[in-house]
Formats: C-alpha cells, structure tokens, sequence
C-alpha cells in the first residue's frame, strides 16, 4: 500500500459517499446493520467509519440506551460523516488510529469496521487494539473485499486504466481494496492477535448503477484511485475517467449497469 491510498480528501468524500456508497457500500452496510444489531450491544465503537453508512445503518437499530463511538484516521471523512448523519446523543465521532485506540481495555460490546482493514499498515496491530478494547465475550465484526476478479466493475476500470497509461498503470484497487481476500491470511492475522473463535463468509451482491459514466466517476473521483490519475497528469482525470467509461459501456451497455461485488464478512470472539 502507498501513502496516497490512505487520502481521502478534497473533494473525494463527497464524491465518494455520492457514488461508491450506493454502488458497492450501502447493501454491505445493511448487512452489518443487522449482524450487530443482533447482537443486542450496549457500546459499540466503529473503526474506519469512511463517510458514515454503517453508521447511518445502526444507529436506529441500537437500544436508547446504548453508545456509539465512530471514528476514522481521515478527518475530513469524519466530518462529512458528522454532517449526513441526524442529532444522535449516544454518537461521539473521534478521530483515531485503528492500530492506537485512545480507549480503555474492554470498553465495548462490538468493533465493527466496514472495508476499512485493508488499509491498515499493521492488520495484527489493529486486532490486537480492536480485541483490548472489547469487553470479554465481545464481537469484533468487519469485512473485506474478495479479489478484484470478483468485483467486476472494479475489475474493468483498473483494466481500463492499464489501457489509458500503458507504461504506468494506476493499480489502487488491486493493490489495497482488493488487496486483503485470502481467507488464510485473515484467519493468520486474527490468531496473532489473540482471536481463535472466528467465522468467516463469502458473501456476493449485486452492483449497480444509472449510467457506465455514473460507475467511472465513482471509481476514478471517489477514491483514491484519484490520486494515483491526477500524479500521473493533473490535466488527465477526466479523460481517464471517460475512458473508464466508454470500456464499461462496451462490455455492459450503455443505460443501466450491473455486476457482481464479493466480500468476506469475518466474526470473531474474545
């Protein structure tokens, strides 16, 4: 992983939160929503918490009672994330380090953290913070992209990429949001943290969107995939992302568009 995968900033979490999250987020939110919600937890902390739509999905399934603590490395994230979510006394967004939370030991229910992981520097690190944290018995639930051949528009834009700049392609999505799918590894990284009550499946949904453009914008604008065009050529942004494009239209038509996505939702215990 770059320095660069880890910006999302300018005009990225809005553009962001506009395409990728109905796109490719918002039914693994729902998803997560429920698995916590059955869980019946009274304090709940979210890593990672991007632009807001787990957050946006649990919060009204939670207890009056309970509390909710949602963070994320990026401010600028956390603050778009602050003004899409309704007045909610039990949230209290904070900025923080997955790999140093500024919590006390066994402070929560729940972790739960939606496609952040794969950004994590050190993943056992993280665990190992994400287990302190927990209280005994408690549940660290996330989930993390299956490789990028089973997340076909994710796949053909990186390919399209590779056509637009031969010489140096930008490979942001293969490298970290696609980056972290073996099952193997995950498990590996969860017992050196001290997890060896884990599950893990795989999950496939459906990706969709009004336009091929749509799709292009939400990749090539919406994540830091951004940064990697614009170091490229700050002129070349929106011919790259026309060109995305024009590859998606070719292979799936030019109205409305859909495609598989595929994750791995892991659960593990304290």
């Amino acid at each position: 992983m770059s320095a660069g995968d880890k910006i999302f900033a300018g005009s990225i979490p809005e553009n962001y939160d506009r395409y990728m999250v109905p796109l490719i987020f918002e039914s693994y939110a729902r998803d997560m929503a429920q698995r916590a919600a059955a869980l019946s937890p009274k304090a709940v902390l979210e890593m990672a918490a991007g632009s807001g739509v787990v957050t946006r999905a649990l919060a009204p399934m939670l207890s009056p009672d309970a509390r909710y603590v949602v963070t994320d490395l990026n401010q600028p994230m956390l603050d778009y994330a602050a003004t899409r979510q309704e007045q909610d006394d039990r949230l209290t967004w904070r900025q923080a380090d997955a790999q140093a939370l500024p919590f006390e030991d066994a402070a929560f229910d729940l972790v739960c953290c939606q496609f952040g992981v794969m950004f994590f520097p050190d993943r056992p690190s993280a665990y190992r913070e994400a287990r302190r944290v927990l209280k005994p018995g408690g549940t660290f639930l996330f989930n993390a992209w299956d490789r990028i051949e089973e997340n076909v528009f994710a796949d053909d834009v990186t390919n399209a990429l590779a056509e637009f700049f031969p010489d140096d392609p930008p490979r942001f999505m293969a490298r970290t949001p696609h980056g972290y799918h073996d099952t193997a590894l995950i498990r590996s990284d969860l017992a050196k943290a001290g997890f060896s009550n884990v599950t893990i499946e795989t999950k496939a949904e459906e990706s969709r969107a009004p336009s091929p453009h749509q799709v292009a914008v939400a990749y090539c604008q919406g994540t830091p995939l951004r940064n990697e065009i614009e170091s490229r050529g700050a002129d070349k942004l929106e011919a790259a992302t026309e060109h995305a494009a024009s590859a998606i239209a070719r292979k799936h038509g030019s109205g409305e568009v859909a495609a598989k996505i595929q994750a791995q939702v892991i659960m593990a215990w304290t």
